[in-house]
């Protein structure tokens, strides 16, 4: 019997680059997640650091951590004269995003009461796009043909 052409590179080779890279990038941003979970617990409950000030330190570990991992696995991106340039963008685009995570921290905890945690996990779904779709676009340029990669 020949050799099957039927195989999971196969599979994935048909998947829009773009899907590929949302999977990619919300696998992630769920490490970061754990990152800024653990940090913002540790800091507000621990230390009793400003809920606000121990979010910020949280959501700052995350992005250094996903910029590295999106950097090389998400999109592929090997490109060394790009990383100052980059991890840049990468800082402006996760300010922009902290900020729409706080304010939407702040509309759930402070003006509709729910639970400071589950503030926080509606605010990182809600900007989970906003980043996905700026780095994806802005940060990456992954919409280039040179840039895409269909490797996992």
């Amino acid at each position: 019997m020949g050799k099957s052409k039927f195989s999971f590179s196969y599979l994935l080779a048909l998947l829009p680059f773009r899907f590929i890279s949302l999977v990619k990038f919300g696998l992630t941003g769920s490490s970061g997640l754990l990152i800024d979970f653990s940090l913002t617990w540790f800091f507000k409950d621990e230390l009793h650091v400003n809920k606000f000030i121990a979010n910020g330190i949280g959501f700052c570990a995350a992005v250094l951590s996903n910029y590295f991992i999106n950097r090389y696995w998400t999109f592929n991106e090997r490109n060394r004269k790009q990383v100052g340039k980059q991890l840049t963008s990468f800082v402006a685009v996760s300010l922009i995003g902290l900020l729409l995570n706080s304010c939407f921290i702040y509309i759930f905890n402070e003006l509709l009461l729910l639970n400071f945690y589950v503030s926080k996990a509606i605010a990182v779904i809600l900007v989970f796009f906003w980043n996905f779709t700026a780095n994806y676009f802005f940060v990456f340029k992954a919409d280039k043909p040179e840039s895409r990669s269909e490797t996992i």
